[in-house]
């Protein structure tokens, strides 16, 4: 069996993945895109070399074809979406690859897709909803809502949000691999997944560093559900989607998943060997990592969440607020990142994996959405997507990662 972590999204392009990642400073050709031109009295700038989103011109859409296919070469991945939108800019949305690899159907841009810890944004913004009702303060220590915590006294919701509890993320507990890998398909309930937690000691005291945990995001659907008296997942669908005026976004209760959507592989099991996840359980990932969207309303989301619109502008200060994360440019909020001025979230969960920001100084939004987590060298595939296509398009907000050369055989 091969050491298994259970990839939930972890925060900001593999911040928990080891080394160093590498920021590209100039729009290069390591992706198979080809290079902007030498400087000269008259040649144009190279796009976004100043800072600003490019028009997508089709020299660009060229550029980001040649690019994607490249990172698909090297990571193996079977199928990917791509989505960039920028006021005055235009728009490019592409498919690539297969949506199933038994069958060769084609791969298409309106898939809905496993969001994995892309649900964090939609847990911590209803939560942040409740902050502005008065029903709830960030203040507030979770041991007033949830009993049996460790330093349940003492850790904040605020520090849930913001990755700064100290709590032991359960799915880096053996038991808790052990048991999903035994049955992918079954039902895990919150308090069983906190069980799995609450038996390892608390890493460090709250709010001494930030430590990327799941567990934090399982307290906080916790609390919501306390406070309102309903699920979670009526909650984020009547108080965040809804009045987001997101379609097509969902908060399943067990495996099932709406059409069209793609097969998921991963290796994420007990051999080690990719398998086919599509129908696996989400349940284990819960608050944490649940969620069903698809690309428009992912494009939707982006921008509602990186503006607040669904929050006063104070609380959606608040969330901004960010800690330094391990990785240059880089910062985590309340259920948020910014990478190098991009906004969002990522997502990673056994064959599945997307990352859904927005730049606000181009008031522009990429969308990835992959049907594999199969890492390269130690980095998630969609922060490999995520660094080409701004290379590309913003060389100025590189979204970093590492650039391997050799493409998988096969």
């Amino acid at each position: 069996m091969k050491p298994t972590r259970i990839r939930l999204g972890r925060a900001c392009a593999a911040a928990a993945a080891a080394g160093v990642l590498v920021i590209p400073a100039v729009t290069g050709s390591a992706y198979g895109a080809t290079p902007p031109p030498a400087p000269s009295a008259t040649a144009a700038p190279s796009p976004g070399t100043d800072g600003n989103f490019p028009q997508l011109t089709p020299a660009v859409a060229a550029r980001l074809d040649a690019a994607v296919r490249q990172v698909m070469r090297v990571t193996g991945t079977p199928g990917a979406v791509v989505g960039l939108w920028a006021p005055g800019k235009g728009s490019y949305v592409k498919a690539f690859g297969v949506a199933d690899k038994a069958t060769g159907a084609p791969m298409k841009a309106d898939v809905h897709t496993r969001l994995g810890s892309e649900t964090k944004t939609f847990t911590v913004t209803a939560l942040l909803r409740l902050v502005d009702q008065g029903k709830v303060r960030l203040d507030d220590p979770i041991g007033r809502y949830v009993p049996g915590v460790p330093n349940g006294d003492h850790i904040t919701l605020r520090e849930l949000a913001g990755m700064r509890s100290g709590l032991f993320n359960y799915t880096l507990d053996p038991d808790f691999v052990k048991t999903f890998e035994g049955n992918p398909e079954q039902r895990f309930v919150p308090r069983q997944l906190l069980d799995f937690s609450f038996k390892h000691p608390a890493q460090f005291p709250p709010d001494a560093k930030f430590q990327y945990s799941n567990t934090n995001l399982v307290l906080l659907g916790l609390v919501i559900e306390k406070v309102t008296g309903r699920p979670v997942q009526d909650v984020i669908t009547k108080d965040v989607i809804e009045p987001a005026g997101l379609r097509h976004t969902l908060f399943p209760t067990g495996p099932e998943f709406p059409e069209p959507h793609a097969h998921g592989y991963s290796d994420e099991t007990p051999s080690g060997e990719i398998e086919d996840a599509t129908n696996w359980n989400p349940s284990w990932a819960w608050a944490a990592g649940a969620m069903i969207s698809d690309m428009q309303d992912l494009r939707t989301w982006a921008r509602v969440l990186a503006t607040g619109t669904l929050l006063t502008p104070a609380t959606q200060a608040e969330r901004l607020k960010t800690t330094p994360m391990d990785i240059p440019g880089a910062g985590y909020g309340l259920g948020i990142f910014n990478v190098q001025g991009w906004i969002g979230h990522n997502g990673s969960l056994p064959g599945y994996e997307s990352l859904t920001v927005y730049l606000p100084q181009a008031r522009a939004t990429m969308v990835i959405i992959l049907n594999t987590d199969v890492e390269t060298d130690g980095q998630e595939p969609s922060t490999l997507f995520g660094d080409a296509v701004t290379s590309i398009v913003t060389p100025a907000h590189v979204y970093p990662g590492h650039k391997p050369l050799v493409p998988k055989p096969g």
